[in-house]
């Protein structure tokens, strides 16, 4: 369910939806990164994601972040760069919500 979600959210194998909630993030995060949307961040990462149909399997589950996994380690290096917590709006927590 969770890839259909990113599918859903406008992120696919064909790239970035027109008029998708996706491109509205990326347009968002392109702005307020002076033009580019950088890699490692929400935008970039939904849609390798949505490319590889792989988001489940990368740990992001209905469930929450699974142990171990590749979602786990981004938590893991957001939490260490943010002082210990994952904080709103950031990759962790907009890819989690998606």
């Amino acid at each position: 369910m969770a890839d259909q979600n990113v599918h859903n959210a406008g992120f696919t194998p064909d790239g970035i939806g027109r008029g998708s909630l996706g491109s509205g993030m990326m347009s968002t995060e392109s702005r307020s990164h002076g033009g580019g949307v950088p890699s490692g961040g929400t935008t970039s990462t939904l849609q390798e994601m949505g490319a590889k149909s792989s988001t489940h399997s990368s740990g992001y589950t209905s469930s929450g972040i699974a142990s171990g996994t590749k979602a786990s380690g981004m938590m893991s290096q957001e939490a260490k760069s943010h002082g210990g917590g994952i904080r709103s709006g950031g990759t962790t927590s907009n890819v989690q919500s998606v």
